[in-house]
């Protein structure tokens, strides 16, 4: 799939000076950079919420500065708890000593309608494939994802602030640009998705982030990288670090295989992905038969010895990631002129 430009491209805020990576996911403080140029007062408190992917979490900030942040999993003991964080919630507002009334605003992390789009797009364009998946995730979205402009009211009486949203990418990148010290740089950022983006490029200039390129979902180096994690027997969305861990213990073997059969890399660093091999779009598993047949032996099963060829596997897959962010990287520093560059994203 090659570069797109998004119609909607340009924001502008505030830079939060503070950054909690060991304590906090990036995508609340980016949401929260997202908004600020509406909230330009020393003393404002504002709220950013992640929520109902995994990780959730909350921050809260005054002005420039971050007062308190946390993930929900601290307080359930869940492990990448991804449920709507209100204990979370309830520890940064008494860390700040705030209550809901004094918050000037609440910024979400993601647009949930346009996600909630993506996936009835993509269930209409793979039917009648895919019903027992969409019979399981519907229900979850119609019932509790879609209303979370009254879930965030309800778990915050009395407040009478701004509820805001921006798309997924632009939190991500915010999260990247803002706290860097960098006047202006190039932006990357890369996740399994969105709402629709898989990667995206844009440019920082002191307080305004233009989003310039990006690409869709179902293509994505994020959720290739997750499909070779279940492959190996780790779990997605928290397992991935495993993997890459693995890497080093294998031999890149499985490379040209990768590159012929399941994506294909552009040189200016655009991709697309070979959907016959994948079940993610419209299944509950990673990968189909295809991919198991591609390599040759079965998916190991979690707790299995780790043999040989799944650190072949892991290898590959991590030789694959590396060239094609790799070329992203220079094809943004052709596209935007740039000496420095900001990451941000799950991949």
């Amino acid at each position: 799939m090659s570069w797109r430009t998004p119609c909607l491209n340009i924001f502008k805020f505030r830079l939060p000076a503070l950054l909690c990576k060991d304590i906090i996911t990036l995508v609340p403080l980016g949401i929260i950079s997202y908004f600020s140029q509406n909230f330009r007062g020393e003393m404002d408190l504002i709220l950013g919420i992640s929520a109902y992917y995994h990780d959730s979490a909350a921050v809260i900030i005054k002005g420039d500065t971050i007062l308190a942040a946390a993930q929900e999993e601290r307080f359930t003991r869940i492990k990448h708890d991804p449920s709507f964080p209100e204990h979370a919630i309830r520890y940064c507002l008494n860390a700040a000593g705030a209550s809901p009334t004094d918050l000037k605003a609440v910024a979400f992390y993601d647009k949930p309608f346009l996600k909630f789009e993506r996936i009835l797009d993509t269930y209409l364009h793979y039917a009648p494939r895919g019903l027992f998946s969409f019979t399981k995730s519907i229900p979850v979205w119609v019932k509790q994802k879609i209303w979370i402009k009254s879930l965030i009211h309800d778990s915050l009486p009395g407040f009478m602030g701004d509820l805001l949203f921006t798309r997924h990418h632009q939190a991500h990148a915010s999260s990247a640009f803002f706290p860097s010290p960098f006047e202006k740089a190039a932006i990357i950022t890369v996740d399994g998705v969105g709402e629709w983006t898989t990667t995206s490029i844009g440019e920082g200039y002191g307080h305004s982030i233009r989003m310039m390129q990006d690409i869709h979902f179902p293509h994505s180096l994020g959720l290739l990288y997750s499909a070779f994690t279940y492959y190996c027997g780790f779990k997605v969305n928290s397992g991935e670090y495993k993997l890459m861990g693995l890497a080093p213990y294998g031999r890149p073997v499985y490379t040209q295989i990768i590159k012929e059969r399941l994506i294909d890399i552009r040189e200016d660093g655009s991709f697309r992905m070979n959907m016959s091999f994948f079940n993610y779009v419209s299944g509950l598993t990673m990968v189909n038969r295809r991919f198991e047949k591609l390599f040759g032996f079965p998916r190991r099963k979690p707790g299995e010895p780790l043999t040989q060829p799944y650190m072949d596997l892991a290898r590959s897959v991590q030789e694959i990631t590396n060239e094609v962010m790799l070329k992203i990287a220079r094809y943004a520093k052709a596209l935007t002129g740039l000496d420095f560059l900001c990451l941000a994203g799950g991949v």
